[in-house]
């Protein structure tokens, strides 16, 4: 018995392992082509619009490839599907390696876009079907850290191998790791089934597209953008704001991103232990936003100098803060066995706000307003303080009147 355990432990190391890699392939792709854009800018010579043309190309094909993808996951399983999307991923940024034309990374956005909708449905699903419920929220935490570590680590790599190899053999570097990420997968076929020691979770087949679709699904779908457009600028445009608007040193700057992006994976540790011992899961989104904003606000109008680094990783530290008690705020809402399709539905947002978040900030810095970057941010972060406290009032007013129900 004790071995059983011992080996059912092995095995969901090794599926966080698989699944936490894939992840964090999936943050440093974007990060890559992210923190590469003063380069690319001068290199290709490049207008701030074209570059968040190209976000928004990987952000529309992901939008419309999401919902048919978590069916294409359903029906031929998450860890072929997941394994064709980091082949994708890394034959998009081979593709980017091998040209210098601006329509060629056109097309590689769009196939970052194709690959990162596989991400989200796959991982979710591998995860709920071969994790054990007493360590789910624990493997959830481990996969969102992966993805944001890759995130914190890309920078910092692309920009010193680009440096020293040179911008094609960044893309090259990219894309081949996450071709080595996929060889492992595409042999775990026992993550093809549902392991015997699991209970078979209710189908989501069984639950309407009412009930996916209700008035809060949909008021979490729209707080998701705005959780998306309240950081992108942060994320994309930071370091070129900073050095436009107080003439910060490119190593200051992107040390500030860095800081920011570190911020995020290591409040997203914490967060997740402060989810687990309180249900006011909107109560710490709204505050988490509400110093942000200010922190946020008083980078857009002070010049920190090099204490901007120590104030990003501070805001990024809070916006990881609340991302697990903001996926709490969703599997809450989401229909007994339909916890998957309603990630789907509501991440959506994401790639929605991140349709629309490039064009703004990009054309923000061309119009030569660095500073309206930050001041949009605690703009879009106001409204999601907003929807976090009236999702909550809502929410409450559910439980009350379901409690005084039962109670008649």
């Amino acid at each position: 018995m004790r071995m059983s355990s011992r080996a059912a432990l092995r095995g969901e190391a090794l599926t966080i392992l698989l699944i936490s890699s894939a992840h964090w392939i999936s943050h440093f792709h974007l990060l890559v082509l992210i923190s590469l854009f003063p380069v690319l800018r001068d290199r290709m010579h490049l207008s701030f619009i074209q570059l968040g043309l190209i976000l928004t190309v990987f952000n529309v094909v992901s939008v419309i490839s999401q919902t048919p993808m978590g069916f294409l996951v359903d029906r031929y399983g998450a860890r072929r599907l997941l394994t064709g999307g980091l082949c994708i991923g890394g034959i998009a940024f081979i593709l980017a390696g091998l040209t210098r034309d601006y329509a060629t990374l056109l097309t590689a956005a769009a196939l970052l876009g194709v690959s990162n909708s596989v991400y989200h449905p796959a991982d979710y699903a591998i995860l709920s079907s071969h994790i054990s419920s007493e360590r789910i929220g624990r493997a959830f935490s481990y996969h969102t850290f992966a993805g944001f570590l890759g995130s914190a680590l890309a920078p910092p790599l692309a920009l010193g191998i680009a440096l020293h190899a040179g911008l094609e053999s960044t893309f090259i570097a990219a894309g081949g790791l996450a071709l080595a990420v996929a060889v492992p997968l595409s042999f775990a076929r026992r993550l093809d089934g549902i392991p015997q020691h699991m209970v078979q979770p209710q189908t989501a087949a069984k639950v309407g597209a009412r009930a996916l679709l209700s008035p809060l699904v949909i008021v979490l779908t729209v707080w998701f953008a705005f959780l998306n457009l309240s950081t992108s600028g942060l994320q994309s445009f930071s370091a070129v704001a900073l050095m436009k608007l107080y003439g910060t040193p490119l190593a200051v700057a992107s040390a500030a991103l860095t800081a920011y992006l570190i911020g995020i994976a290591t409040g997203v540790l914490t967060g997740g232990h402060l989810a687990d011992k309180t249900k006011r899961h909107a109560d710490i989104a709204a505050a988490g936003f509400g110093v942000m904003a200010l922190v946020t606000l008083a980078i857009g109008y002070v010049n920190l100098g090099v204490a901007v680094v120590l104030a990003l990783g501070v805001v990024g530290f809070l916006a990881g803060l609340i991302m697990p008690s903001r996926d709490m705020l969703v599997l809450e809402s989401a229909p007994p066995g339909a916890s998957g399709r309603v990630f789907g539905i509501v991440t959506t947002g994401f790639n929605i706000g991140g349709t629309v978040g490039p064009m703004i900030y990009g054309w923000l810095l061309d119009d030569g307003q660095p500073r309206t970057i930050f001041v949009v941010s605690v703009g879009f972060m106001v409204l999601t303080i907003l929807i976090a406290l009236g999702t909550d009032r809502s929410e409450r007013a559910k439980r009350l009147s379901t409690a005084s129900a039962r109670s008649v």
